[in-house]
């Protein structure tokens, strides 16, 4: 299975990042909204059984309590020069979410999964760039916007399957861990 570890948002988030992803300019590919996430780690192709016990594990052995995370601002990633991804950033909870991504990295380099690659940066994202045609206008909205998407309380963690298909990925849950 490809998995990956996430804080899923409501779905009362789904309108307002619909609504900003209806400002990017160009020939961006956009996320699907209802699916909008926050991704703490990807395993990749895993064995369930092992990535469940390696979220338990880190859940349960790091103490946060369920949170706010509020979420706001632009960001793309690798930089503004060279854009791939384009993000709405976190403004509050942060620090959880990085606690948390932590826990989650060591549990599951622990239980022999490959370590990761790049720093942890909470990010939910909105679409992704193939190539530059539209990179001056979503460098424009990145110098003009300034967006507040809203806030959710975090109360669990996520084991998720993605399955990739000609529709793009579809998302299943297999373990909720609800943290305590």
């Amino acid at each position: 299975m490809r998995l990956f570890v996430a804080v899923t948002l409501p779905d009362a988030l789904r309108d307002p990042l619909a609504a900003l992803q209806s400002d990017l300019p160009g020939p961006l590919r956009r996320t699907d909204p209802a699916d909008a996430h926050l991704t703490l780690r990807f395993l990749g192709d895993a064995d369930p059984d092992d990535a469940r016990d390696a979220l338990c594990a880190a859940v349960g052995g790091v103490d946060v309590a369920p949170f706010t995370v509020r979420l706001g601002g632009l960001g793309v990633f690798p930089d503004r020069d060279h854009i791939r991804v384009v993000w709405v950033g976190v403004r509050e909870g942060d620090e959880a979410l990085s606690t948390l991504a932590a826990a989650v990295e060591r549990e599951t380099v622990a239980a022999g999964f490959d370590g990761r690659d790049h720093a942890f940066t909470p990010h939910v994202t909105l679409a992704r760039m193939d190539d530059a045609r539209g990179k001056a206008g979503v460098q424009a909205l990145l110098d003009e916007r300034d967006p507040d998407i809203g806030s959710f309380r975090v109360e669990a963690v996520r084991l998720v399957e993605s399955v990739l298909d000609g529709d793009g990925p579809r998302y299943r849950t297999v373990e909720r861990v609800p943290l305590e």
